[in-house]
């Protein structure tokens, strides 16, 4: 089965791949095969076969449950067996994977899961060059800010041994300034995240010169502090000071838990340990990029202990008001992302959950862009975020 798909894979467009599993999967019992993909805020779980139009919602539903808890969803029916099971590139959840059998063995579920794994993987590999997939997980237009700015993010979540690293951006359908990166080099994680001023096109446009600055000469060996530097020249001469962007530029080993941080101008990430918010990492903020002034920014340390979880976040969510005028706040913030964890969430559905809140408390339609990235260092919790 899985040969076949990945030698059917090399000419597949993604339009076909419910047809070829379908047909691969029929050989070793595997039938009723419904690739289902989380909608761009997870939201709902929307079906990639033409014709089909069913759809379940993620919070009430047991697709749904599958992906929340990224588990295996096993249920009887009359002289039948029907799954679910998350589809996952690496730990980041696309979806989920229906299929009936006629037993529950361990050998149906051993073929379950390496078919959900190779499925995901032929997803991730078509995705890139397909309007379907991205016309499917999208519940309205996008802007064209969002449009510029989506692309050039990273899986939005990614986990290793020791490292659990997850983020979450709002507005999906019209984000302009926001952005985060990462990258794994060796031992060592480098992070950003950027806010830029506005909510239009040059917003989009100015996060990416940021973005793409901060890669290649993070790509070319530049520490924190000349990277930041570089983003500030490259945003200044594009737009003549006019533009600017906030950011925090860091690195974190996770073989030693030792953290470093450049903040040009933009809020300071919090620490969370065993289980409480301690406190802000504070690092004297240079000023924000673009304005290209005569200044020095100062590269600041942290020792990070076994379990603590750093949260950088933009100022659209502690800044969030609601039909009274108040904030949602940092207390708010950081409570609500312990809670979770107290109750067993993993990271990503922490931040899910984070967002779903943040836009009740605004009426459902947020005033600013509002992005946080959430980091877990040795917390042994990335298992969590595997299919059990």
């Amino acid at each position: 089965m899985l040969a076949s798909l990945l030698e059917d894979s090399h000419l597949a467009t993604l339009e076909r791949l419910p047809e070829l599993v379908e047909k691969r999967a029929a050989a070793t019992g595997l039938s009723e095969i419904l690739i289902m993909l989380a909608d761009l805020r997870h939201e709902s779980l929307v079906a990639l076969h033409p014709g089909e139009t069913r759809s379940f919602p993620v919070d009430a539903s047991l697709a749904g449950r599958a992906f929340r808890d990224v588990t295996l969803i096993a249920t009887a029916r009359d002289d039948s067996h029907h799954f679910w099971i998350p589809l996952l590139d690496g730990t980041e959840r696309l979806g989920v994977l229906g299929a009936s059998a006629r037993n529950r063995d361990p050998s149906t579920v051993d073929r379950l899961r390496a078919l959900a794994s190779l499925v995901a993987l032929m997803l991730v590999s078509k995705r890139s060059h397909s309007d379907t997939y991205h016309r499917l997980v999208r519940a309205k237009p996008m802007a064209v800010a969002a449009e510029v700015v989506w692309p050039l993010m990273p899986p939005l979540t990614f986990a290793t041994d020791n490292l659990v690293l997850t983020a979450v951006l709002e507005p999906a359908y019209d984000i302009g300034g926001d952005a985060i990166d990462y990258a794994v080099d060796g031992h060592v994680v480098h992070l950003s995240i950027f806010d830029a001023m506005g909510h239009d096109q040059s917003a989009g446009l100015t996060v990416a010169l940021a973005t793409g600055t901060c890669r290649s000469y993070r790509r070319r060996g530049a520490n924190l502090l000349d990277t930041s530097v570089a983003v500030d020249e490259v945003i200044g001469e594009q737009f003549g000071g006019r533009r600017f962007a906030t950011g925090v530029l860091a690195e974190l080993d996770f073989r030693s838990g030792r953290f470093q941080w450049v903040n040009r101008g933009h809020p300071h990430p919090l620490l969370i340990r065993q289980g409480r918010w301690v406190r802000q990492v504070r690092c004297r903020p240079a000023p924000p990029m673009g304005f290209r002034l005569p200044t020095t920014p100062m590269l600041c340390q942290e020792q990070l202990e076994p379990g603590d979880r750093l949260l950088f976040y933009t100022d659209g969510i502690v800044e969030a008001r609601d039909s009274r005028g108040r904030q949602f706040g940092l207390r708010r913030f950081a409570d609500f992302v312990i809670r979770r964890e107290a109750d067993g969430c993993s990271a990503p559905e922490t931040l899910r959950r984070l967002m779903r809140t943040v836009l009740e408390h605004q009426g459902g339609r947020l005033q600013d862009d509002a992005t946080a990235l959430l980091v877990e260092w040795n917390h042994d919790r990335e298992k969590l975020l595997l299919v059990r």
